[in-house]
């Protein structure tokens, strides 16, 4: 059974591929609990459908593939005493992992802005493409939140101290960084997506690979290997307090600007971060996805991710009251909290094939 089209959410077929649009345009093609629900759906009858060889997902709209989950929407609905933020959160991971899982080539066109939950519906896909339009990232720890939708598992697994880089700072790349740093497979340029997607319809699942390389652009110099060294130095540290010192121990005008980033964001969530990629990097996908939920379903009950999220995008004041306000005042045993077993709550993936 296919899943019921929606305002927000567009299914249909091309020739044997299946076509997911998101259509918020004016939103970002940020994600809604109803557009996860159905695409989980759907993905689930096209897994079974003999008719489909391949599915592609796009944004619609000139400026995103999706900028994330809608957030505001999360905090509105916190502020009347609602319980939507765990809700879209489980089913969010669940879709991740479907899409992980999908038994065929699940092709990504990330053009425009990727981020937070909009990386979670591309990169565990089985072909990523960007464009020259791309812009990635996970900014979560700018509104306190921590990097999810499975950066537990893809940002340890990145060149060198990347994934703590990118993880912590938010930091932005372009296409043609995704390329270098394995995030994607191909640069297509903007205007040849069109043309790739009719090419897809045509072919059988084995054809997908060469079809979309037959598009690419020749990789060149990525801009994000001029910083690769310092990364490394700087992101590789102990700690949240190692990395701040190593940078204030650089005079570069790029060290600083990560240390002035770094002050900004909420030192709870930067704790939970570095904790929590150091601990993806020798965990299954699966389990990642459990510890991801683990931590959103106490972060739902706290104040720093509705605070981040007033700040930055409600009253727009970008004056966040962290709590706690330091890094220092954020003790071993307030992290270790977040990080515990929910007993009879823990996210069920059984019904997704998985690794176990």
């Amino acid at each position: 059974m296919n899943a019921p089209q929606s305002d927000e959410i567009h299914f249909s077929r091309r020739g044997g591929l299946g076509r997911i649009v998101l259509n918020r345009p004016k939103a970002l093609n940020t994600l809604t609990l109803g557009m996860c629900e159905a695409l989980l759906l759907q993905l689930q009858a096209w897994n079974a459908d003999p008719d489909i060889n391949a599915v592609v997902i796009a944004g619609a709209g000139e400026k995103a593939f999706c900028a994330g989950g809608d957030v505001v929407r999360l905090y509105e609905d916190h502020k009347v005493g609602g319980s939507l933020a765990r809700a879209f959160w489980r089913t969010e991971y669940r879709c991740n992992a479907a899409i992980k899982y999908f038994a065929k080539p699940y092709i990504a066109l990330m053009d425009g802005f990727v981020m937070g939950g909009g990386v979670g519906v591309s990169v565990h896909g089985s072909h990523r493409v960007v464009t020259e339009r791309t812009m990635f990232a996970m900014p979560e720890t700018l509104i306190g939140l921590f990097p999810d939708v499975g950066a537990s598992y893809f940002l340890p697994r990145l060149p060198g101290a990347m994934g703590m880089y990118l993880g912590l700072t938010g930091s932005r790349l372009r296409g043609m960084d995704c390329v270098a740093l394995g995030i994607a497979q191909a640069l297509v340029l903007h205007e040849r997506l069109e043309a790739l997607e009719a090419a897809l319809a045509e072919v059988a699942a084995e054809d997908v690979s060469g079809v979309v390389a037959s598009f690419a652009e020749p990789l060149v110099n990525a801009p994000i290997f001029a910083q690769q060294a310092a990364i490394d130095v700087h992101f590789s540290q102990t700690s949240v307090e190692a990395i701040c010192d190593s940078l204030k121990s650089d005079d570069s005008e790029w060290a600083k600007a990560q240390l002035v980033a770094l002050q900004k964001y909420s030192p709870l969530a930067l704790q939970i971060t570095f904790r929590q990629i150091r601990a993806g990097a020798t965990l299954s996908f699966d389990d990642c996805m459990r510890l991801e939920w683990r931590l959103a379903s106490r972060i739902a009950h706290g104040h720093d991710f509705y605070e981040g999220v007033r700040a930055l995008l409600v009253d727009k004041d970008s004056a966040p009251k962290w709590r706690p306000a330091t890094l220092a005042n954020v003790s071993a045993a307030d992290v270790e909290n977040y990080f515990a077993p929910l007993p009879g709550d823990e996210l069920n993936l059984a019904d997704i094939v998985s690794d176990k």
